[in-house]
C-alpha cells in the first residue's frame, strides 16, 4: 500500500477540476440519453488529461471510452451522469424548492459517480506515467443508468470482452464495499388500442384500453400472491387516454418494471405478465403490444476486488469534516424520516451492540467509518446495470458517504446535497480508494488471477445471460 500516499498527492493537486467536474453536471440534470453536456464535459476533461476518447458507442450518443496505455491488463473503471425525472432541487436547501418544476435533478448522485470516476482514472494515469507501468486502464462513460440499462448495450456489443477488472462506485450514506445482490429488472411497454365512442350515447360502441389497462394492473396484483418473497413488481401509466370522462379511451399504456434475484426469475415474470395482459385485452376486446425496452442483469460482486476496497477505506478513513460541515449534515439528518432513523438504530446495534457507542452512532449526521457488511449479506432491492458489466469481467462497487445518514435514495434531499463539500470529500474518497485498487491490480498478474477465479466461482459454471431482446436499441422513451 506504499503507493496509497502518492495517489493521495496526485488527486489533491488535480482535485478542483473534478469537484468543478461533479457541480457542472450537477447543473445539467439531464435524463438518459440525453446526456449531451454531461458526457461532453467529460470527454473535454478526459482530453485534457491525456486520454485517448471514443465518442457515440452501441447506438449510444452519450456513451465513450477514455483509454491510455497499451497492452495488457486491462482495468475500466465505470462512470455515469443521468439525472432522475422530478427530482429537481436547489443546493443546500432544506424544504424541497425545484429549480425547474417537475424538472430533472441528480437524486441518485450520479455526477458524483461520473466526477469520482474521472478522478480515480486521472490518478492511476499520471502514477503510471512516473512509474512506467504497463497495461491499458479505460474510463467508460455510461449513460442512461436509470430506467433504460445503457450499460447492458456497452456488453452486449463486446465492449467489455478484454477487461481483466473493472471498478465502480456509487456515492452512498455509508462508506462500504458492496456485496452485491442488486435484483435483475426488465422494463416492458403494455400498449392497449380500443375503440372510442360516445361514453353517453353509444358506450356499446367503444371498447376501453384504460379499462384494459386496470384490468391488467387489477391480474397483477393478484399475481402478487404467488410470486416468491424476492421478487417486485411496480407499474405506471404512461398515457391514460386522455382527460374527458365521456369519450371511451381508445389508447392507454403502462410502464412495467419487474424485478427479481436472477434474470430467469424476472423471465418468468414476464411470461406470466405477457398472459395477464392478453387476458386483459381479451375482457376488453382491445388489442395489446408488448415492448420490452430495458433488462438489467443482477450484479455479482467479487471478494478479492472488495477486500482491496475495504483496505483503502480503512486507511484513509475516517474523514475531517468541519464543524461546518457537521452542521450543514445535522440540518439534512434532521429531514430523515424517523423510520429510516431507527432502522439505522438497529444497524448500528448489530455493529456495536446495546451500548453507548451504538447510540452515538445511530444519531450521528454522517457515519464517518469503513461499514462492513456481515457475512453472507447482500445489497438493497434495486437494480443497477453494474450488474451485466459484472457477467463478463470481474467487477464490484465500492460506497462512500456523501450526504447525511439515512438520506433516501431517489429524493430531493440528496439532489439538495450533491454539491456540497461533504460530498466532494465523498468523491475524492472513492477516488482514492478506486485508483489505489487499480494500481494493485496493475502490478499484481497473481491478484488479478485471483479475482478471476473467485468470479468464476461465483458464476458457477453460468454464462452472462443477455436479457436484451435483440431488436431492443437504445432509445429516449
Amino acid at each position: 500500500m506504499e503507493h496509497a500516499s502518492r495517489i493521495q498527492q496526485l488527486l489533491d493537486n488535480k482535485k478542483k477540476i473534478f469537484t468543478d467536474l461533479n457541480d457542472e453536471v450537477w447543473e445539467y440534470a439531464e435524463p438518459r440519453f440525453a446526456e449531451y453536456k454531461s458526457a461532453a464535459a467529460h470527454c473535454r476533461v478526459m482530453e485534457a488529461q491525456g486520454f485517448r476518447v471514443k465518442q457515440g458507442l452501441a447506438g449510444e450518443e452519450t456513451a465513450f471510452i477514455a483509454e491510455y496505455g497499451s497492452g495488457k491488463p486491462v482495468i475500466a473503471i465505470l462512470g455515469e451522469y443521468d439525472a432522475l425525472a422530478g427530482l429537481s432541487q436547489q443546493a443546500d436547501i432544506t424544504e424541497e424548492m425545484p429549480v425547474v418544476e417537475g424538472g430533472q435533478g441528480h437524486g441518485c448522485g450520479h455526477n458524483t459517480l461520473g466526477a469520482a470516476g474521472a478522478a480515480a482514472i486521472t490518478a492511476l494515469k499520471d502514477y503510471m506515467e512516473e512509474n512506467n507501468l504497463p497495461g491499458t486502464i479505460r474510463f467508460y462513460g455510461c449513460p442512461a443508468e436509470e430506467n433504460a440499462g445503457g450499460k447492458a448495450f456497452l456488453v452486449r456489443d463486446g465492449l467489455f470482452n478484454d477487461v481483466d477488472i473493472c471498478l465502480a462506485y456509487h456515492p452512498s450514506n455509508m462508506n462500504l464495499a458492496d456485496q452485491g445482490g442488486s435484483l435483475a429488472n426488465f422494463r416492458v411497454f403494455y400498449t392497449f388500442k380500443g375503440t372510442s365512442s360516445h361514453a353517453a350515447s353509444a358506450p356499446h360502441m367503444g371498447r376501453s384500453a384504460l379499462d384494459a389497462c386496470e384490468l391488467m394492473n387489477v391480474g397483477c396484483n393478484y399475481m402478487r400472491e404467488h410470486m416468491i418473497p424476492e421478487a417486485r413488481v411496480h407499474y405506471a401509466y404512461t398515457n391514460v387516454g386522455g382527460t374527458a370522462p365521456n369519450v371511451v379511451q381508445c389508447d392507454a399504456q403502462l410502464l412495467y418494471a419487474m424485478r427479481a434475484p436472477t434474470v430467469t426469475q424476472v423471465k418468468e415474470l414476464y411470461d406470466r405478465l405477457e398472459k395477464i395482459a392478453k387476458g386483459a385485452a381479451m375482457m376488453t376486446e382491445t388489442e395489446v403490444t408488448i415492448r420490452q425496452v430495458a433488462a438489467y442483469a443482477n450484479t455479482i460482486a467479487n471478494d478479492v476486488i472488495n477486500e482491496r476496497y475495504e483496505a483503502y477505506l480503512e486507511k484513509f478513513l475516517p474523514l475531517d469534516y468541519t464543524e461546518e460541515e457537521m452542521e450543514y449534515l445535522r440540518k439534512f439528518y434532521a429531514l430523515v424520516p424517523d423510520t429510516a432513523k431507527r432502522s439505522l438504530a438497529r444497524t448500528a446495534e448489530k455493529l456495536f451492540g446495546r451500548t453507548e457507542k451504538a447510540k452515538e452512532v445511530a444519531n450521528s449526521p454522517i457515519w464517518n467509518f469503513l461499514y462492513r457488511t456481515p457475512v453472507g449479506s447482500t445489497g438493497g432491492k434495486g437494480s443497477n446495470d453494474v450488474g451485466d458489466v459484472s457477467w463478463v469481467c470481474p467487477t464490484s462497487i465500492v460506497r462512500t458517504a456523501c450526504y447525511a445518514s439515512g438520506t433516501t435514495g431517489h429524493h430531493w434531499t440528496k439532489t439538495a446535497q450533491g454539491k456540497s463539500s461533504v460530498c466532494h470529500k465523498g468523491m475524492l474518497l472513492a477516488a482514492a480508494v478506486m485508483a489505489c485498487t487499480a494500481v494493485d491490480f496493475l502490478t499484481s498478474p497473481e491478484l488479478i488471477a485471483q479475482a478471476r477465479e473467485n468470479w468464476l466461482d461465483r458464476l458457477g459454471g453460468e454464462t452472462y445471460p443477455n436479457p436484451l431482446p435483440a431488436d431492443c436499441k437504445p432509445e429516449i422513451w
